[in-house]
Parts: structure tokens; C-alpha cells; sequence
């Protein structure tokens, strides 16, 4: 399966509005985002977990990170709740579950190899830090090479500057309203924004995001000329 493999085009996909289907497991069910394989992909979906649901024992041979959206997920390691973000690299294993059920945002096979932290934090005790502009702070989640990864909070009517991204960016909209000169995201929206491209985002309602910038493939074919 090709499901929005050029990463030279810019994409907003308002998640809610996906089907569920359904996964080798009973009770196990993605929303597709973004794919390039079969079963074993490069990969970004929401999944569900029904109560009581599991997953058989699997590697991950590319990495996985998931942040949890609603309910507790766990696995033989940890109990993971919601607003918790967790990196497990490549190579590593586990055996994934769900007592109450859960929702998580997942990509898998898109680290580095040799990116071999372990990382669990949970958002909902750890602190922000102040934004490059008044109304926005922010929350490091990781980095390594040129990949950032962090949580973005905007207090409502905040403006942020015109920027480029010259490595990409790619956006989940966890809570409130995202925009940007293209247009308005509300809570569960996904954007990709291709190398080099530039917006001017802000927010009058407020919102808070997950924010990836400089992970995407670059190549001739992702350049967009200035606006």
C-alpha cells in the first residue's frame, strides 16, 4: 500500500472523518494516515484498542512512537496513559495491550538506527517552557540529528512569525484550533508541510500540538519556492 508517500506534497487529513479498519488483531482497529508497505510499513495512523484487546509479541525493526491519546495503553514494560509519549528504538520488542481501552497516535519505521533511546514521558507532569514569542511554550520531547519532536501550546490570539522548514514539519492537532494562512485544523487534524516549505501559523481559540519538524526525505522534488 501507497498512502501519501511523496513527501514533496503538502497534506491535511482531518483524522475523524477516516474509516476504522480493521487490524490482523480482534478488537484492534487504524485509522490510516500515511503508509508505504503492507503490514510491515512505514507508517503514521491513529489505532484503537477495545477493552481488553492485545497485540501478538512483534519488533519493531524501523522504531516505533506512539503518544496516547485517550484511556491507558500498556505492554510488559509500563502502563502508559493518556497524554504520555513514548520512543521505543529499533530493535525493540513488546507485546502491546489495552485493560480499558485506548487511542494512540502511532509511526513506526521512521528513526534513525542508530537512535537507541528509550523514551517515556508523561506529558501531563512535565513542564513547559517558555515559547519565542509571548502566548507559546513549549514541551522537548526528543532530538537527535536534525528531528525535533515537542508539544506546542498556544494561549488564544497568538501569532507566530513566517518561517521556513527546510527539514519539514508534520503536525497533530491534540486540543483547540490550529491555522495558518492555508487554512483552520481542529483537534485530531494531521498536517504534513514538505522540505523548505513556509507558513505563518496562529491560533485565536488556542490550541496545543504535536510538532515534528526535520525527519522528512528530502530531494529536488521537495522544494517549493518562496511565497
Amino acid at each position: 500500500m501507497k498512502l501519501h508517500t511523496d513527501y514533496s506534497q503538502r497534506v491535511v487529513i482531518n483524522t475523524p472523518d477516516l474509516p476504522w479498519i480493521e487490524s490482523p488483531r480482534p478488537g484492534v482497529h487504524r485509522r490510516m494516515i500515511e503508509r508505504d508497505g503492507d503490514e510491515v510499513a512505514r507508517a503514521t495512523s491513529v489505532v484503537r484498542y477495545a477493552p481488553s484487546s492485545a497485540f501478538s509479541p512483534h519488533t519493531h525493526g524501523g522504531g516505533e512512537e506512539f503518544f496516547v491519546l485517550e484511556g491507558v495503553f500498556s505492554d510488559e514494560h509500563c502502563d502508559y496513559s493518556a497524554g504520555t509519549y513514548v520512543r521505543n528504538p529499533v530493535g525493540s520488542t513488546h507485546t502491546p495491550s489495552s485493560r480499558e481501552g485506548c487511542t494512540i497516535l502511532v509511526k513506526l519505521w521512521q528513526m534513525a538506527p542508530d537512535d537507541q533511546k528509550r523514551v517515556v514521558i508523561d506529558t501531563t507532569q512535565a513542564h513547559w517552557l517558555p515559547g519565542l514569542v509571548k502566548g507559546l511554550e513549549v514541551m522537548p520531547l526528543h532530538s537527535f540529528g536534525t528531528e525535533n519532536v515537542a508539544l506546542v501550546k498556544w494561549a488564544p490570539g497568538t501569532v507566530f512569525q513566517t518561517h521556513r522548514h527546510w527539514g519539514g514539519e508534520e503536525i497533530f492537532v491534540l486540543a483547540g484550533t490550529f491555522e495558518d494562512e492555508f487554512g483552520v485544523y481542529p483537534q485530531g487534524t494531521w498536517l504534513r508541510n514538505p522540505c523548505s516549505s513556509r507558513h505563518s501559523p496562529c491560533s485565536r481559540e488556542g490550541c496545543v500540538i504535536y510538532l515534528k519538524t526535520g525527519h522528512l526525505p528530502t530531494s529536488a522534488n521537495s522544494l517549493l519556492r518562496a511565497i
